[in-house]
């Protein structure tokens, strides 16, 4: 446990260092957002409700996941995993060495970068969706809670998908065409680029089920009281979150097992 917390305060203090870049980062999420945000409100006012979604609700989705951005990294269609290089290059062999899990390490760093973002980078963000559109902020101490609850465990489960990504290297040359698709993909289904209640129900209810919810439309609509979200409130929603969240990194854990023992180090 202390390595692994020695290793999430140096993925903490490593991103502190790009200042410039947070500062940039911020602008960026900041105008996307306001973009995003004034496109519903022109489609809210031609149709006030949809789905059990008014402006109000859409706007404040916009800013969430603006704000989970840097704890998901969900548009990334780069790998934002240094793992993914490493399998490629074979660096990965000496990660193999280090007396602690490969997948542990991993998320202990990423939690430090998701950590730091989150506080510096998505929270400025939110409320400057706060300030100029009215994004809804939690009003009760168990609301805020639960909300961020959700968003450790969006961190999870985005870390999760990530990493799975980045395994795929084990079984190809390259892995970047797994994370191009996934950058298409899932900011589409997380909710991010439009709020799933505005889909068909059919299809907004399958999205709802698959893992990319848990990364925006999930902690959006804790955030919302939603009675929409899965088992009729926000306990079922944290659960399902909990439940993608312990699967997937199952399934990292048992995909690394087998893939350490296709390692071919070349030369030896």
């Amino acid at each position: 446990m202390r390595v692994h917390f020695a290793v999430y305060a140096r993925g903490l203090r490593r991103h502190s260092t790009y200042r410039a870049a947070l500062i940039a980062g911020l602008i960026t999420n900041s105008v996307f957002g306001a973009i995003n945000a004034m496109v519903l409100l022109a489609v809210f006012a031609a149709r006030p409700q949809i789905n059990g979604y008014d402006a109000t609700d859409a706007v404040t989705q916009v800013f969430v996941g603006q704000m989970l951005i840097t704890v998901t990294m969900i548009v990334s269609a780069a790998p934002s995993l240094d793992l993914a290089e490493r399998i490629r290059t074979g660096e990965v062999a000496n990660d193999l060495l280090r007396p602690v899990s490969l997948q542990g390490w991993c998320l202990a760093q990423d939690l430090g970068r998701a950590t730091f973002g989150f506080l510096f980078r998505g929270v400025p963000t939110f409320l400057i969706g706060v300030v100029l559109f009215g994004a809804v902020v939690p009003n009760e101490v168990a609301g805020a809670l639960a909300f961020l609850v959700s968003v450790i465990l969006a961190a999870l489960v985005g870390f999760a998908l990530r990493y799975l990504y980045s395994l795929c290297g084990f079984w190809m040359l390259d892995s970047r065409g797994v994370w191009v698709v996934a950058g298409l993909i899932g900011p589409v289904a997380a909710g991010m680029i439009l709020p799933l209640p505005l889909f068909p129900p059919v299809i907004g209810e399958v999205l709802r089920l698959l893992p990319w919810a848990s990364l925006v439309q999930i902690p959006a609509e804790i955030l919302l009281g939603k009675e929409s979200l899965p088992g009729g409130g926000v306990l079922g929603g944290l659960a399902l979150q909990t439940l993608w969240a312990a699967l997937l990194l199952g399934l990292g854990a048992w995909i690394t097992a087998t893939a350490t023992r296709r390692v071919v180090i070349q030369g030896g």
